[in-house]
């Protein structure tokens, strides 16, 4: 199909990708007063790879825009501990209640997508499925314009925009036309297997560590749990090759036999995904008429399950550096992501390589906390300045 012939042929935001980064970006912008137009090649709803989970920030934000009653309206279980299993070490940490969020939610992107896609349409931003962005306009000095949409037909049409937002993936076509440098490059990603079962009765988000491996289980929406086992790329490739069910469960029988139990052929909702592994990587941000968030901008290796909140917690940044509206705000838009990105992208990589000890990986994510407390402070401070001014 052709572009909606019903778009106007000027918005003040074009926004590539509808889900989590661009969708929130959508939501914050529209909520502002601006004139916004959201693209995306696939249907409303299509599920995705993802991590789920929602770390506290992330529930937050979800909390302050209005959008975390819909979460649990879809039937998203609250998790109210987590628990860390270093083999002889079993630590389990409470939610702690305050700033509004009593638990963390891990919902299903089949759901949280659409309720953003959905919100940010109720603030007036305009939502279209089955259409990309192809190209980008610019004006005679090289700043970008505008883009050129096209739907399934492939027939393109001009649509200008004072700035043109990538929320396109990691293979953001939006980052390769402004050919966005990649700043900061990991040196090591994991590989991981992972599907959902009904029937595994365990409290809250559940960590499981061992030499070379790591195992999770998340509660999610419609009653199943998510379980996944991480190893390195090689491991993966061998593991693939005999088949992922029968490789995940021999793994999960090697490091909880409990729950292997629990994994059954008639439990299982859906197929096994599997995820070869990718280096994580910064994408300069900004530049002259074009921004990039979410995984076109900043992706890390999943083994953190940070991938959701670093997505919202951009968004916001980024939709507080386009309403103040100057250039030099954009670049400040740069200078906070990565200044909350660098420090869990750098200790994420460390735990990705899954060359530690137990004890060593204990300390990591003993890092890992405190990185994530300085990155919702980076978040926190723009709060502050905000009711400040108001």
């Amino acid at each position: 199909m052709s572009p909606e012939p019903s778009l106007k042929s000027r918005y003040d935001v074009i926004v590539a990708g509808a889900r989590v980064a661009g969708a929130s970006t959508a939501l914050l912008l529209a909520r502002e007063g601006l004139d916004v137009l959201v693209v995306d090649p696939l249907p409303r709803g299509r599920d995705t790879l993802s991590t789920h989970a929602l770390m506290r920030g992330a529930v937050l934000q979800l909390h302050r825009w209005g959008v975390l009653d819909r979460v649990r309206a879809a039937g998203t279980p609250p998790i109210r501990a987590t628990t860390f299993d270093y083999g002889d070490e079993t630590i389990t940490i409470p939610i702690q209640a305050r700033d509004g969020v009593d638990a963390l939610y891990a919902p299903r992107r089949t759901v949280l997508d659409p309720l953003l896609a959905e919100a940010a349409e109720a603030e007036g931003a305009r939502v279209v499925h089955g259409t990309s962005v192809v190209g980008l306009l610019r004006a005679v000095d090289g700043r970008v314009g505008g883009a050129w949409l096209a739907g399934a037909d492939g027939v393109r049409r001009a649509v200008s925009a004072d700035l043109v937002v990538g929320a396109d993936g990691v293979h953001s076509r939006v980052a390769r036309l402004v050919e966005a440098p990649v700043e900061h490059l990991a040196t090591h990603a994991s590989a991981s297997v992972y599907g959902y079962w009904r029937g595994v009765e365990r409290e809250g988000n559940r960590w499981t560590f061992r030499r070379g491996l790591g195992m999770g289980t998340i509660p999610t929406n419609d009653g199943a749990t998510c379980v996944f086992v991480s190893m390195s790329p090689g491991a993966f490739a061998l593991a693939r090759a005999r088949g992922l069910d029968q490789a995940l469960r021999e793994l999960v029988v090697g490091m909880d036999p409990e729950l292997a139990e629990l994994l059954t052929e008639e439990g299982r909702v859906g197929v096994l995904h599997g995820f070869p592994g990718r280096r994580g990587f910064l994408r300069r941000p900004v530049g002259p008429g074009w921004a990039l968030v979410g995984d076109a901008g900043y992706f890390k290796d999943p083994l953190t399950a940070h991938g959701i909140t670093d997505a919202l917690r951009d968004a916001e940044l980024l939709a507080r550096a386009v309403v103040a509206g100057s250039e030099s705000d954009l670049e400040g838009y740069g200078r906070a992501r990565d200044r909350a990105a660098l420090g869990l992208m750098e200790v994420t990589d460390r735990i990705a390589s899954l060359e530690w000890s137990l004890a060593e990986v204990k300390a990591l994510h003993e890092r890992l906390a405190r990185e994530m407390n300085g990155a919702l402070r980076v978040l926190l401070e723009g709060v502050s300045a905000q009711e400040t001014a108001a």
